[in-house]
């Protein structure tokens, strides 16, 4: 700042005095009550100054005194009292209150702060939504009703003003959540000289008409949808290339290694009768082959020697030395089965068949399976 120019203003604010030159802040909540507060600390550095009021009009007028005073480092900074009227005379004087440090006259309809809308609802069809609220008492033609939304794609609010106390908006896209809050304010010029809104109302989250506890709880149901789908997708991906291995690998073992067929099951009976004991098993099956030889080979045996009998008779004269002998069926298989175990296999090594295998054992061999 210029020299000269600063000199000229502390000598304008020393002649016109302190009635000039403090600064205050004035505010009418819903004219209800008012709030005065100034600078304590930079206008009265080493005073507590005490301050009046008064709603009265014409030259007699009953000044009030502060009852609850607003402190800065304990020092009185404002005052807080009731509205009561629309003329309102203030004055800030000394800790005495015998000296008039201040003083203004002033309308308080023109400091109104009008309180947060109450019973505001929401109104969805489509992608229009109408917000409207309670339509206060007084002055409501004074007022405006303020809109702001945003998505959660938005950085920055979006802003709709209408008369009070209802505004509409659309174009709003019901795969998306949004946030609204809404507030009221005064027209300046004509109502208000200093620009004053209420506090915002409590904001809310919606999507397609529906209201939610935030718009984090729909990014997390997505989320978690989302999750949850790519989970199953990877479990069935796997299943399925799982299944694809298994039967390559299938088709590559049989190649490479044939299936042998399991004795188990060739040869139940030797393992669930006689618990994998060879030689018993042997026995047995030998006993019922040597039986079924019998009942086939006894009607023929009897023939035959019928036949040798004939033929015995008529022999007789011509060959003395030959005789013709017949067999009981046990007598001749026992004769048989000896003579094959003689002539077919050496005497110290003993084969045997079985199911179409030939296993050769000698005298101290003990097979089980």
């Amino acid at each position: 700042m210029h020299p000269l120019v600063l000199i000229c203003s502390v000598f304008l604010w020393v002649s016109t005095g302190w009635k000039h030159a403090i600064n205050t802040t004035i505010i009418n909540f819903n004219n209800e009550k008012m709030q005065i507060t100034w600078a304590a600390r930079e206008l009265f550095p080493n005073e507590n100054v005490s301050f009046f009021y008064t709603f009265d009009e014409g030259k007699h007028k009953v000044w009030k005194s502060c009852t609850t005073y607003l402190l800065d480092q304990d020092y009185n900074s404002g005052c807080l009292f009731k509205t009561e009227g629309p003329t309102l005379a203030i004055s800030i004087r000394n800790s005495k209150g015998s000296e008039e440090l201040f003083s203004k006259k002033l309308k308080s309809d023109f400091y109104i702060k009008p309180n947060r809308p109450e019973n505001v609802t929401f109104f969805w069809k489509e992608d229009t939504v109408t917000v409207s609220c309670n339509k206060p008492e007084r002055a409501a033609r004074c007022l405006r009703l303020e809109l702001q939304y945003k998505s959660k794609f938005d950085k920055e609010w979006q802003s709709r003003t209408s008369k009070c106390c209802s505004v509409a908006e659309q174009g709003f896209d019901p795969k998306k959540c949004y946030s609204f809050r809404v507030r009221l304010g005064r027209l300046v010029p004509y109502c208000n000289v200093v620009n004053y809104t209420s506090d915002w109302e409590a904001e809310t989250f919606w999507m397609n008409g529906m209201l939610l506890d935030s718009c984090d709880d729909d990014t997390t149901s997505q989320s978690n949808t989302v999750i949850v789908l790519s989970c199953l997708l990877a479990v069935l991906l796997m299943m399925l290339i799982l299944l694809i291995l298994l039967c390559k690998w299938k088709r590559v073992q049989m190649s490479i290694l044939p299936a042998i067929p399991d004795p188990k099951y060739l040869f139940a009976d030797l393992f669930n009768d006689h618990n994998g004991n060879l030689q018993e098993w042997l026995d047995k099956n030998n006993q019922v082959v040597l039986q079924t030889k019998l009942e086939y080979e006894e009607p023929e045996s009897i023939t035959e020697a019928e036949s040798q009998q004939e033929d015995g008779k008529n022999s007789d004269k011509q060959e003395p030395l030959e005789k013709t002998f017949t067999f009981s069926g046990a007598a001749e298989n026992n004769d048989v089965k000896a003579a094959e175990i003689a002539c077919l296999k050496p005497t110290s090594n003993t084969m045997t068949s079985f199911a179409g295998f030939h296993i050769l054992s000698n005298d101290d061999t003990y097979v089980m399976l």
